[in-house]
């Protein structure tokens, strides 16, 4: 076996390797994950040498620098990759420490800095080696250095760091090497792969293959699609090709929701230029009832949402609103696409004329709804609002807060939308007494403790409500400060009890949960006289008429008696709308629970 220090002489560098590979093959598909590395690209190292992301991030700046410094970058090239085939650092960790390191301000040392990235990149004979050339080129990169990442990009183990440097050079390049590395399904694999060979014909007749149903297609694959085939050029240049149109629409939509995760639409460079081709068509759409309900998203997305914060001229988002809804407003008569045939149906119809009819009512640049007292000189303008996604696209219901206009949650804090109305106006978390309160406004998708949530306190200062204390615990760095906002404390007083009287946004299941709430909240006895611990109150994610009850403890054994060796278990009461009024379903719901234990009735969710 080859010692360490003469294995990088003798095995081939990895751009050679993906070359010959692709060249030899340029149209066969590529794996998940890229084209496996050959064996000499991890050298072996014993894992009790290993060293942690941390110590690399210590260490590796130091071992760089002399490098960096050196006059002759084609020898600190082949000297840098045997000194990293001694570390045992991962290669992960090797491109983010080397990334951190500012390049040198003198322009002859930086010259000497790229091509020694350069060098690194296209003759490195390792994955360590390689990564450390790309962490260089994040900073160092020009577009000469493009056609080679594209290559080298297609191995296992360099995608991701070669898709971060190509996203300051070229965004198309980015995605395509995305794509092949991260895509799912069959469909999107086929585009990924049309691609990937430079068959663009191929790739724009497979994307109208994309799913379209509501988990087929998450937000950052939508708008990688969107940047590697340049859609809103795409939509310029075939004209005749409704398909694409019909995909553009559901790509958009997508980019613009958060699918339990984070909206991708503020990434988009083309973000405004695809919602223009889109409006700019939206007539020639069929009127089918999911195009006109993606439509509405749309324009509930500029309103309120992430879409609210692209880049648009004054007064041009509130004109591609009307345009969305003029198009959406097209119902279907009886016989005629778009007529909802079903109780889904309709309540996805009941939706979009609900929300469509109040963003009507919202006056250019403001809020929907009753007008918002005026702000008085130095305080800022609150308006709270209820937003209820797609029924045939479910993302939740969340509270949306607008400070002069603009919405806060997507601006603060994109890991998550606002927290739900049961959470900030059924309970008055957002009253603002003599004693200063922290309320959480909005959550990560996956939890606070994952990916983080913003917190805010609200205080009473006077004749001002102020919110101030920020806190993002667990969100990554980098997000902007946050000023404290200062309110009358008249209109934001009038401004929240309008809001938490207003239930316009529901339906009966939601009301009648709401109702069971605000019942067990005054009656909190109503369980605890069972021994049980009350939980979440709303209706169920995918079967929006259906109210969930959840509450805690121990289950029961057979003889009807608590089981405590058994701990404490979630049980989770299905109450499906039975067309009865949401009050007297929720009075009978709460007598069943003063007269039985839920237990009995209730699913046990473990």
């Amino acid at each position: 076996m080859s010692a360490p220090d003469e294995r990088t002489t003798l095995a081939p560098a990895l751009y050679a390797y993906a070359e010959g590979l692709r060249d030899t093959a340029p149209d066969a598909p590529l794996p998940r994950g890229g084209i496996p590395l050959p064996d000499s690209a991890r050298p072996p190292r014993d894992p009790a040498d290993r060293i942690s992301a941390r110590e690399a991030r210590l260490a590796l700046p130091a071992l760089l620098r002399p490098f960096l410094a050196a006059p002759d970058p084609e020898r600190a090239a082949v000297e840098l990759e045997r000194a990293l085939a001694a570390t045992h650092v991962r290669e992960r960790a090797v491109f983010a420490a080397v990334a951190a390191v500012p390049p040198p301000e003198d322009p002859d040392a930086r010259g000497r800095a790229r091509t020694l990235a350069r060098r690194l990149t296209r003759h490195g004979t390792t994955v360590r080696a390689v990564a450390a050339g790309l962490g260089l080129l994040t900073r160092l990169g020009e577009p000469e250095d493009v056609p080679y990442l594209r290559t080298l990009g297609l191995l296992d183990g360099l995608g991701r760091h070669t898709v971060t440097v190509l996203e300051a050079l070229d965004r198309s390049a980015a995605a395509v090497l995305w794509l092949v590395h991260f895509a799912l399904g069959d469909a999107l694999r086929q585009v990924a792969d049309a691609l990937a060979a430079g068959d663009e014909a191929t790739a724009r007749d497979r994307l109208p293959g994309l799913a379209t149903t509501p988990r087929g297609l998450g937000p950052e694959p939508a708008r990688r699609v969107a940047e590697a085939v340049d859609l809103p050029a795409l939509l310029r240049r075939e004209p005749d090709r409704p398909d694409l149109l019909v995909t553009a629409l559901h790509l958009l939509t997508r980019m613009c929701t958060g699918r339990n995760y984070e909206p991708e639409i503020r990434r988009y460079e083309g973000a405004v230029a695809l919602h223009e081709a889109v409006a700019a068509r939206a007539h020639e759409l069929p009127p089918l009832l999911d195009h006109r309900a993606r439509l509405t998203t749309l324009a509930l997305g500029l309103h309120s949402g992430a879409a609210h914060l692209l880049p648009w001229p004054p007064g041009r988002r509130r004109e591609v609103i009307g345009i969305f809804l003029d198009a959406a407003d097209e119902p279907g008569s009886p016989g005629r696409p778009g007529s909802p045939d079903g109780p889904e149906d309709r309540a996805r119809a009941d939706w979009v004329r609900r929300t469509a009819r109040q963003l009507r009512a919202a006056a250019p640049g403001e809020s929907a709804g009753p007008p918002v007292p005026a702000a008085a000189a130095g305080t800022a303008r609150l308006r709270i609002e209820v937003a209820v996604s797609d029924p045939g696209d479910p993302e939740g219901v969340e509270t949306r807060l607008l400070v002069d206009g603009r919405p806060l949650v997507p601006e603060a804090f994109d890991r998550g939308p606002g927290e739900p109305p049961e959470r900030l106006l059924e309970n008055g978390a957002l009253r603002a007494g003599p004693e200063p309160r922290e309320v959480r406004i909005a959550e990560a998708y996956c939890t606070e403790g994952c990916c983080g949530a913003l917190h805010v306190t609200v205080r009473r200062e006077g004749a001002h409500v102020v919110w101030d204390g920020w806190r993002r615990p667990g969100a990554p760095a980098g997000m902007p400060d946050l000023p404290a906002y200062r309110f009358d404390a008249e209109a934001y007083d009038t401004e929240l009890a309008r809001a938490e009287r207003d239930q316009s946004w529901s339906w009966p299941a939601r009301r009648t949960a709401w109702l069971i709430s605000a019942g067990l909240r005054e009656r909190p006895g109503l369980l605890a006289r069972w021994g049980l611990g009350r939980g979440w109150i709303s209706t169920d994610f995918r079967v929006r008429d259906t109210t969930v009850v959840t509450f805690g403890g121990p289950p029961l054994k057979a003889d009807g008696t608590p089981d405590t060796e058994q701990g404490v278990r979630q049980f989770l009461w299905y109450l499906p709308d039975d067309g009865t009024p949401p009050e007297e379903r929720a009075a009978a719901a709460l007598r069943r629970l003063a007269e039985e234990d839920p237990r009995g009735y209730a699913n046990g969710a473990g």
